[in-house]
């Protein structure tokens, strides 16, 4: 019974001794934009093994959101690196004991829920063969925005707002963070950013909000009527099919 329990002792050793250490790096790139690292929260990276959906290993990505030059206006040949010591990055090692078939998803932004999208891929992990250097790099689409005004549930008077200018104005960036302004890398002059107002779930109007300075943009309407309304604000990149929407619901009372 004593040679039994060693040997199924060395049996279940031995199936560790075999795993091997795999070093893997796992990026988060905003589509038409840079690397999304730390100044944005960073992406947040899991990686599972596809057949029985454990979890392998899970972190955010730090760093910097990478050399603009070398992302944005370098022409790319191939084998020819986009990152570098600073950019940001998911680093990780697993041990494999045998070649694994896994899913890596990338979910970014973290902080900002009406934005957040993901992206994933599959591949074979083997064991002890390192994927390094610019590693895998998943693309996350589409624009962050929040609306600034009005704020969501905010109650107002109808007799405060009736006749006036009311304002809407919305915070804008790149799925990176990165700035978005008249003649920047990336040209709002080329997107379209639009409100579409309701009132009482039926539609009201709709309304174009302009770029008042980096990654603001405003606009305004008239309110004439009490009721409960809902401001959708969108935007949209033709070029790239980037979009982005954010809504708030607020009420204009008597």
């Amino acid at each position: 019974m004593k040679k039994i329990i060693l040997l199924l002792l060395a049996c279940f050793m031995l199936s560790f001794v075999h795993a091997t250490d795999t070093k893997i790096i796992v990026r988060a790139k905003a589509k038409d934009a840079k690397f999304i690292g730390s100044s944005l929260g960073g992406a947040y990276i899991i990686i599972r093994n596809q057949m029985t959906n454990e979890i392998l290993a899970q972190g955010k990505t730090t760093g910097s959101t990478g050399n603009t030059t070398l992302i944005m206006k370098t022409p790319k040949e191939r084998y020819t690196p986009i990152t570098d010591d600073n950019t940001a990055k998911f680093e990780t090692s697993i041990d494999l004991k045998e070649a694994t078939f896994v899913t890596i998803e990338a979910i970014s932004p973290i902080n900002n829920k009406q934005a957040r999208v993901s992206a994933s891929t599959s591949l074979w992990l083997i064991p002890g063969k390192h994927i390094l250097g610019d590693g895998i790099i998943l693309e996350i689409s589409g624009f962050i925005i929040d609306i600034l005004s009005p704020r969501t549930h905010h109650y107002m008077a109808l007799d405060d707002v009736k006749n006036k200018p009311f304002k809407i104005q919305a915070n804008m960036v790149m799925m990176c963070g990165c700035t978005i302004k008249n003649d920047g890398l990336w040209d709002v002059k080329a997107m379209e950013v639009k409100g579409i107002l309701k009132k009482d779930d039926a539609f009201l109007k709709e309304l174009t909000l302009a770029s008042v300075s980096s990654n603001l943009f405003e606009g305004e309407t008239t309110i004439y009527t009490p009721g409960n309304y809902e401001l959708t604000v969108y935007a949209y990149d033709s070029r790239t099919g980037n979009t982005g929407v954010d809504k708030v619901n607020y009420i204009i009372y008597k």
